[in-house]
Parts: C-alpha cells; structure tokens; sequence
C-alpha cells in the first residue's frame, strides 16, 4: 500500500517529533542549571554554618569548667571567675517573658482563629502582628526603654521581661492561629451538634487537637529570646554581681558574651566563647525538642 500523504493543514509527525524533543532537551537543561544552583546554594550556606558551629565548638569547650557555673562574672584582667550570675539572669528573664508572653499570645491566637476570622479588629490585629514579626529586636528594646526604664529613673530585670516578651508573642500569636485553623471543622460542627458551648470546644477539642504545634511554637519562641542582645542592652543592661532582685539591673549571658567578647583581656574572651556555647547550646536542643514534639504529632 502506498504511504498516506499529509494533507494541507496537517502536521507533520516528525517535524512534531523533534519539536518535542527540543523542548525535553530545554526542559531537562534548564533542570539541571536549576537544580546544580539550589546545591551551590545550600552548599554555601552549609558551609559557613559549619565554619560557625566549628568555631564556636573549638574555643567555647576551651572555656568550660566548674567555675563556670559556680562563680560570678570576674572583674578585668583577673584569672579565674565564670558566668553563673549570667545564666541565673538569662534562666530568670526567659522563663519570667515566657510566662507573660505565652498565655497572651495563646489567647490572641485562639481569638484570632476562632472568634474574630472576619473582623475589622482581628484584620488590625493580624495587620499589627506581622509588623511585630519583622521589626528589629532594637527597636522593641528602645520602645521599653522609652516606656519602663525612662519612667522608672533606672533599668531592671523587669524591663527585659517585658521587651523579651513582646518579641515572643508575635511567634506565639502566629504559630496558635496557624494551628488551630489546621483542625477540621468537622470537629466543630460534632461538638455544636451535641450542644457544647463554643469556649468549651475552644478548651477541650481545638485547643488540644493543636496541642503539640503550639508547643512547638512557644519553644521555638524561647529560643529566639534567649539569644536576643540588643533588647536587654537597654532594659535589663547587666550586673558585675549575682542578684535575683528584678528591680535592679541584671546579669545575663547576651550582654555578658557581648562586653567580654569585645574586651581586650584574654580571660573574658574565654568566658565569652564559653558563654555563646551555652547558648548555641541551649538554642539548639529548643529546636530539636521542637522539631521531635511537631513530628511525633
């Protein structure tokens, strides 16, 4: 039989066929241009992530020892001494900024989720809290020095609660409003259907249907505050001494890395290197207790 012949207006099968091929052969160099500059990428930044945590590992461990957590802050260019004033401090301004701050931000975020989906003050709220999210920790730490220590004559413990706090709850808020919209509705519905009061289904079904992404978020929270400088530099300022009085000025590991750290005495470098190991630390096992609780939901 003789070979059908194209008619006017149809295509060509082989014209069509290289075509096609051209356009794979586009397609998979483009891929591979794409896919060698995202491992360049991540190789870059694994790189200098590395470097900082070997860094930090090589002259933080140098500068471990018992001292270190049982004597205070030594005075310049003295041998000896540790940073147990600073940690004690840094413990007390965390833990007294999470208890302020989660439940606030828990209750904003259950409004938010729960209560006000389509208001204009959920749409502000929302609005203001995004703003929080992206401003400066020195911009928090100048609003409460305007606000508290000004007004006090002095700075104090309680002004870097409260500027630890503010930028803690905006991840709070964000991260329990997140979670709570990822609960079904079904659920909801169910628990009006046998006629539980709203506030009781908030408490007993979406809240601890959630319970596990929220912890997450408060960890994750923590661990922002715990490294955080700028703030306490003009709050809670630091301490020579060891006090727990959080009407005076007081120690904490951020402003005591950062004063030592930039002192000309080797003695307080050492402290200094030991110090952001502890935070490195510290901030490290937060992620990880975070990351295992979200996985494990």
């Amino acid at each position: 039989m003789s070979q059908p012949l194209n008619m006017p207006g149809m295509a060509d099968p082989v014209a069509l066929e290289r075509t096609r091929n051209r356009l794979q052969k586009r397609r998979r160099v483009t891929n591979a241009i794409a896919l060698t500059l995202s491992l360049a990428a991540m190789a870059f930044g694994l790189l200098w992530l590395i470097w900082i945590l070997y860094t930090t590992l090589r002259l933080g461990i140098g500068g471990l020892s018992v001292d270190l957590f049982t004597q205070s802050t030594p005075p310049p260019n003295t041998d000896g001494g540790g940073l147990a004033n600073a940690i004690v401090g840094s413990l007390l301004l965390v833990v007294l900024a999470t208890v302020v701050g989660t439940p606030i931000g828990i209750m904003a975020g259950v409004y938010l989720a729960e209560y006000g989906q389509k208001g204009w003050l959920a749409s502000v709220t929302r609005f203001i809290n995004d703003i929080l999210l992206s401003a400066p920790s020195i911009v928090v730490g100048l609003f409460v020095y305007a606000l508290v220590v000004a007004k006090m004559g002095h700075f104090s413990g309680w002004a870097g609660v409260v500027a630890l706090a503010l930028l803690q709850i905006p991840i709070v808020i964000r991260t329990t409003e997140n979670m709570l919209k990822l609960v079904p509705n079904a659920l909801r519905e169910a628990a009006f259907a046998l006629g539980t009061p709203k506030w009781k289904m908030v408490l007993s079904i979406t809240l601890k249907a959630s319970l596990a992404g929220i912890v997450t978020g408060v960890l994750l929270a923590v661990a922002r505050i715990a490294g955080e400088t700028a703030p306490l530099l003009f709050t809670a300022l630091s301490n020579q001494f060891f006090t727990a009085d959080m009407n005076q000025p007081m120690a904490n590991l951020p402003v005591t890395i950062f004063k030592f750290a930039m002192s000309p005495f080797a003695q307080w470098q050492s402290l200094a290197w030991a110090g952001v190991f502890l935070i490195t630390l510290g901030v490290l096992g937060l992620n990880i207790l975070a990351r295992t609780i979200f996985s494990n939901k």
